[in-house]
């Protein structure tokens, strides 16, 4: 089905049976009747999320990443591409459960 973003008024495909919106975590709160987002607000929102969620002890943070250590890499989530390079997000380390050491620029366990 035809709908439109919630927050931009993009018109998108929406099947509620198999959404493209079901390959990303379900960490937001649920909210009825906000309907849809497209797939860069709802990236937003869940980036919103993830920064007030640093607020918190990373064993809350851990708690809530932790189902999602084997999910697939979602680009604008766990990684944007910078210059050509990868560049791992704070989610993908909160997935990953702990520091590697390498001084990433958005590891959350410094």
């Amino acid at each position: 089905m035809t709908t439109q973003c919630t927050a931009c008024h993009q018109t998108m495909a929406c099947n509620p049976d198999g959404c493209w919106c079901m390959t990303l975590p379900a960490i937001l709160p649920l909210n009825e009747g906000t309907g849809c987002y497209c797939r860069d607000c709802l990236l937003t929102k869940i980036h919103t999320y993830l920064d007030a969620l640093a607020a918190k002890p990373i064993a809350e943070q851990l708690a809530i990443a932790s189902p999602y250590k084997q999910a697939p890499l979602q680009e604008g989530l766990d990684y944007h591409i910078e210059d050509g390079l990868m560049v791992l997000g704070r989610w993908y380390h909160l997935r990953r459960g702990a520091c590697c050491g390498n001084g990433c620029r958005h590891c959350p366990y410094s």
